[in-house]
């Protein structure tokens, strides 16, 4: 439903005793210049650093403690949302609490000066991290120079020079009601009176739709990190395609069946057989225009060469042969057993619904999403395989001990 300054809210009711209220924006990353690149995460770290009503640091943490409330915000490339989870008859202090962060905030100059400090350190924290660093530059490497090539925590250059000023117009543009959704799952009633109440105000009717972006490549793509550190880790990867194309579930099947659990084939042959790394895993993600599937693995610097052709390996054998009954069968009931896990939570549930409403415009279920899994084909996962697991279409990450790079180019031909 709309509220009348166009404000969309979601509400879910689940038999909890808790509530989760999530407050989305369409605006992250990829909606940056280059030069305010990092600005929707500063600004996620902004919010809570006084408002109107609590107007220090210190008042807004201590709102929602005192009611033994978790409270928390995000930033990704194509938007930005702010949670609190707390025990249903709190409701209304969670609506307020997400009102005045999101419309009420003050801004002061010297949190900002002090929250500078601290998102640089976060920079070099991720810097620091292997694992965090070599998915980082992954996506980078695939999306190249465009926006949803820019890291979303931004540059220490843009972080040390933003200005105020620059808060104001990003806030003032993009944080608009109706480029907004309001989720609310767990204990709750019907709320949008109260929600009209709190979030009331004027709107201007803006929703962002961002320029799709296009992306050609056509022979396999190789960077290297040179980092002294005692194991290599890689991400070996794939565009694939954007969040509402039909074959988002054969690809969801496809990533469990080659890395997605401890029963997958990449964890068997790598970790289980050759004991080759501690960790390998298989994910995807997926944005407006365009997605990607990789496979990550931190190995010992000696055995990097034999895991990547391993890795490869298997992206053949699933592009090339048909997926068996039973192991169909498993990846479904893993994928359904998993969601039905996550989706006990009302916090899981609001950001699940929340999010597919603001970026799709509708609501899947989570009966829809079993019902899509199941009517997934081997025939139908061996298809998308071969689309996009093709050798021109490789993109290979490395952090390690290395400085050339021609060596392992060799290794995707």
């Amino acid at each position: 439903m709309k509220l009348a300054n166009g404000l969309t809210l979601l509400t879910i009711p689940m038999p909890t005793e808790s509530v989760t209220a999530i407050l989305l924006v369409r605006v992250g990353s990829r909606d940056e210049s280059k030069e305010i690149n990092g600005l929707s995460h500063f600004v996620e770290h902004m919010v809570f650093k006084g408002t109107q009503k609590w107007p220090t640091t210190q008042a807004v943490n201590r709102i929602i403690d005192s009611v033994g409330g978790v409270f928390n915000a995000f930033t990704g490339q194509e938007y930005t949302g702010f949670w609190v989870k707390l025990a249903k008859k709190h409701l209304n202090l969670a609506l307020e609490f997400l009102y005045q962060i999101v419309f009420k905030l003050k801004l002061p100059e010297v949190e900002l000066e002090r929250e500078r400090g601290v998102i640089l350190e976060e920079i070099k924290m991720r810097h620091d991290e292997p694992m965090t660093l070599v998915t980082d530059k992954f996506v980078s490497q695939i999306y190249g120079l465009t926006q949803l090539g820019q890291e979303v925590i931004g540059t220490s250059e843009n972080i040390k020079k933003i200005k105020r000023e620059e808060f104001l117009n990003h806030l003032s543009h993009w944080y608009q009601p109706s480029n907004m959704v309001l989720a609310i799952a767990g204990a709750v009633g019907e709320v949008k009176e109260t929600a009209e109440k709190i979030f009331g105000g004027k709107g201007d009717g803006f929703i962002n739709q961002p320029e799709k972006l296009k992306f050609k490549q056509d022979k396999p793509q190789v960077q290297v990190i040179n980092k002294q550190i005692e194991q290599a880790h890689f991400c070996l990867g794939v565009r694939t395609f954007g969040r509402v194309d039909p074959d988002r579930y054969a690809l969801a099947v496809l990533t469990t069946i080659l890395g997605g659990n401890t029963s997958s084939r990449l964890w068997n042959e790598i970790r289980e057989n050759r004991g080759l790394a501690y960790y390998v895993r298989s994910m995807t993600d997926s944005f407006r225009e365009t997605g990607y599937l990789t496979t990550q693995a931190g190995c010992a610097i000696d055995k990097l060469g034999e895991t990547i052709k391993l890795t490869i390996k298997e992206y053949e054998k699933i592009s090339q042969q048909p997926v068996k009954d039973k192991e169909l069968k498993l990846a479904k009931e893993y994928l359904k057993g998993r969601l039905a896990l996550a989706f006990e939570d009302s916090q899981t549930v609001a950001g699940e619904y929340g999010e597919s409403l603001l970026l799709e415009g509708r609501v899947r279920t989570l009966a829809e999403i079993y019902a899509k899994l199941e009517q997934v084909r081997a025939d139908r996962i061996q298809q998308v395989a071969g689309k996009i697991l093709a050798a021109s279409q490789l993109n290979l990450t490395i952090v390690g001990p290395f400085k050339n790079q021609s060596k392992f180019a060799r290794l995707l031909l």
